[in-house]
């Protein structure tokens, strides 16, 4: 037997006062257009109602909205003291040794110089030497092509966020 009941972290969500719910939405994505999209659609029945959302509003992002998102997030390999989120999302720059970190400080600034934004990618699950190497392949595009492959990683650092979100007991 199926069951049809809201999972209990996605109720929370919808239960919550606006201003609070406002404010879990920013700490996956800062992007208040996005935000704002997502606490419009609300309730969600299911979290994939929730993320398909998620996705059209990333779609929707005009240039002003997407770096307002990028705004939001560190550097790779330089989370933000404090920000347990972004230092699990780089994990994979915990064990890099002094030179990698290095050098992906002057490739972050190499990036951050040509594109006028942070280097963006989903760092779950990757590790120092693949971030290194994105970000050494990703300096060649045309800034056209980056501005959707940011869209694209960042939809998928949204997905991750929004799951830990509403299928973990993060809000109880």
């Amino acid at each position: 037997m199926t069951s049809t009941a809201t999972p209990p972290g996605l109720a929370r969500f919808n239960a919550l006062e606006e201003h609070a719910a406002h404010t879990a939405l920013l700490e996956v994505c800062a992007s208040t257009a996005w935000a704002r999209r997502l606490l419009a659609a609300r309730p969600y029945a299911e979290p994939d109602a929730l993320y398909a959302e998620s996705d059209t509003a990333m779609a929707a992002l005009t240039e002003a909205d997407l770096a307002e998102a990028m705004a939001g997030h560190p550097p790779i390999g330089r989370p933000r003291p404090g920000d347990p989120t972004s230092a699990r999302e780089q994990r994979g720059m915990a064990g890099a040794t002094d030179e990698l970190r290095a050098e992906m400080l002057e490739l972050n600034l190499a990036y951050q110089e040509r594109f006028g934004h942070v280097f963006l990618i989903c760092a779950t699950g990757r590790t120092a030497e693949e971030m290194r190497d994105a970000v050494r392949e990703r300096l060649g595009n045309a800034p056209e092509k980056e501005r959707e492959i940011v869209r694209t990683e960042l939809g998928k650092i949204n997905r991750i966020r929004l799951t830990r979100l509403v299928e973990e007991d993060r809000l109880a």
